[in-house]
């Protein structure tokens, strides 16, 4: 982190947060990082917690790619965007101080929905219904009519992403150095009307995805990007590609994704 000196820590401003933070606001001090208030002032950008709260820190401070952002955890378990431990956050501060650290890009995806302002997303975007009925969408690649989906909804997925919800639905885990994002169904409905691949598929670089909602099922569709609902309704299209934001985040040299993946699930 040579040349990176502005630090600003992202947490939930409870009292035991806070409490939980401190002992890292002197440790940054011990080693000359100047804290600041203002997350655009800092070049790296810290949350405590655990993966959720590292999701937020993301979109709270605007996707930036041109900083690093690094997690703590505070549950007692290594997360999948966490790589320390708050009771040894100092081990952050040796290795970077040490030269130990590296640089992990992870791909994020872009959002589009009608004629709204771009959107991005670290893990997923999820489109269920919010009601007791299926969902109707029309899904184009690249302006291709592919398939007209009818069910619970889809998972649109990140590589990181592919370990949380889309994973949960039998989706692949994807090794985040591929630039891609995968399109996972929810309980899709099959038959001579309606049908669809039934499985995950990844779309590479470059490829976009076009939802188009039909019927009533656009007027009553829950959106979830990462971890946070979207207060939208009658949505009739969204586009989804893979976006030119890269979240750098540090990490440890023997903490790769597939180690994490590994001490996660095997």
């Amino acid at each position: 982190m040579a040349g990176r000196r502005n630090i600003y820590f992202f947490y939930p401003e409870v009292a035991e947060n806070m409490e939980k933070a401190q002992p890292l606001y002197e440790l940054a001090e011990r080693y000359s990082f100047n804290i600041v208030k203002d997350y655009r002032k800092a070049n790296i950008i810290v949350s405590i917690g655990g993966d959720g709260t590292f999701l937020q820190a993301v979109r709270k401070t605007g996707f930036r790619d041109d900083c690093l952002y690094a997690g703590i955890s505070t549950t007692g378990n290594l997360n999948m965007y966490c790589d320390f431990h708050l009771d040894d956050s100092s081990k952050m501060i040796d290795a970077a101080t040490r030269e130990q650290m590296e640089v992990r890009r992870y791909p994020t995806i872009q959002i589009k929905m009608d004629d709204q302002p771009a959107l991005y997303a670290l893990n997923e975007l999820s489109l269920r219904s919010s009601i007791i009925k299926t969902l109707v969408m029309d899904l184009f690649i690249d302006g291709l009519h592919f398939e007209t989906f009818r069910g619970d909804g889809i998972i649109v997925a990140t590589p990181t992403g592919s370990t949380a919800y889309n994973k949960s639905v039998g989706g692949a885990v994807v090794d985040p150095i591929l630039p891609c994002f995968q399109v996972s169904e929810l309980a899709s409905l099959n038959n001579n009307t309606y049908r669809t691949l039934g499985s995950s598929f990844i779309l590479g670089k470059g490829r976009t995805l076009d939802i188009n909602l039909s019927g009533e099922g656009k007027q009553y569709p829950i959106i979830g990007l990462d971890n946070e609902a979207m207060s939208i309704s009658h949505v009739q299209k969204i586009n989804v590609a893979l976006s030119g934001k890269e979240i750098k985040t540090v990490k440890l040299r023997d903490n790769s994704f597939w180690e994490k993946v590994r001490r996660t699930f095997l």
